[in-house]
């Protein structure tokens, strides 16, 4: 049976604007990055996607170096936009990256001309795309100029392989000189993706700030701690989690008693609230009206599910904030 998506879909979702743009993406976005790889069930992924595009998520997060193997997810996703979504393209936004090491050679990894239109390119490949929706700078490169790695991110839309572009794990200098070489290259940052959840707070040294001054969204990522902000593990490690898996980013020894008590307390908050762990750290983001979208991953339909009923209750009391405060002290 070929897939129909709901007819619902978008009833219940929220969009929100990114920055000054004219773009709208859902609050929950779905990230690719693990989940999607070729040592992963096709079709788990494809219900996933499924069950995404059916909440009413049109934004499907990739980067070239997803999978393992590194470009695996971008195959898997590219196959299942092919058979199941290839009629409701016009309906999503996809993105992808590139910074991180994908091939042999000096040409193959950081923040070269070379590397990114050749990264993208290799991409839309992968994925059956003539373009993507936004393309990102996947990491601040020390050694080639920022000017030239910018000038890249404005060749790649002039050429129609992208529509809007972004960067990823820039601290606040880096991205401040990154959107005033973008605004005068005359193709603007449109968004930003670090990392921030309660667990790691340092978008709000100041990043935050620029990115709300300077019109530009921003979509974290890890916004569950790679799974520690669930209900995952305040037994202890199971053994099919991401801490379990040998190529897994999150490591056990990340997983100590003192961390598994502020999970605890916090798990005890949710709960008071109504809400699973998870949902209380995805609302805590979206609390934030800087943050355009929050990327969530998912082994699992289940997961997703358990994640999107975070909507409901985006807000805290300045009781629930003093509470979350002193736990993560």
């Amino acid at each position: 049976m070929p897939y129909l998506p709901h007819t619902n879909r978008y009833q219940n979702m929220q969009y929100r604007r990114c920055g000054r743009s004219g773009l709208k993406l859902p609050a929950i976005s779905l990230g690719l990055w693990h989940n999607f790889g070729h040592v992963d069930v096709l079709e788990n992924s494809r219900s996933i996607l499924h069950l995404a595009f059916d909440a009413g998520i049109t934004h499907f997060d990739l980067a070239n170096n997803y999978g393992p193997p590194p470009g695996s997810a971008e195959e898997n996703f590219g196959r299942i936009l092919r058979e199941d979504f290839r009629a409701y393209r016009d309906e999503l936004v996809i993105s992808s990256k590139a910074g991180y090491y994908m091939w042999e050679g000096p040409y193959g990894e950081w923040g070269s001309k070379k590397y990114l239109v050749s990264s993208l390119d290799q991409s839309l490949k992968r994925m059956g795309l003539e373009y993507v929706d936004i393309f990102y700078h996947h990491r601040p490169d020390p050694e080639t100029p920022l000017e030239e790695t910018m000038a890249a991110l404005d060749l790649i839309v002039r050429q129609g392989k992208a529509l809007y572009v972004g960067i990823s794990n820039y601290r606040k200098e880096e991205a401040e000189a990154a959107i005033r070489i973008l605004r005068e290259l005359g193709t603007p940052c449109l968004i930003h993706q670090p990392n921030y959840s309660m667990f790691d707070r340092w978008v709000e040294g100041g990043l935050l700030d620029l990115l709300g001054r300077e019109g530009v969204g921003c979509i974290p990522f890890s916004p569950l701690q790679q799974g520690l902000l669930t209900d995952r593990y305040l037994k202890g490690i199971p053994p099919d989690s991401r801490a379990a898996k040998p190529h897994g980013f999150l490591k056990a020894k990340q997983i100590t008693e003192s961390r598994l008590q502020q999970i605890r307390r916090l798990n005890e908050l949710a709960g008071q609230r109504g809400q699973s762990l998870a949902q209380m750290a995805l609302a805590w983001i979206l609390k934030d009206d800087r943050i355009t979208s929050v990327l969530v991953g998912a082994s699992r339909p289940e997961q997703l599910a358990d994640s999107l009923l975070c909507l409901n209750q985006l807000d805290f009391s300045e009781q629930e904030l003093q509470q979350i405060g002193e736990i993560l002290e």
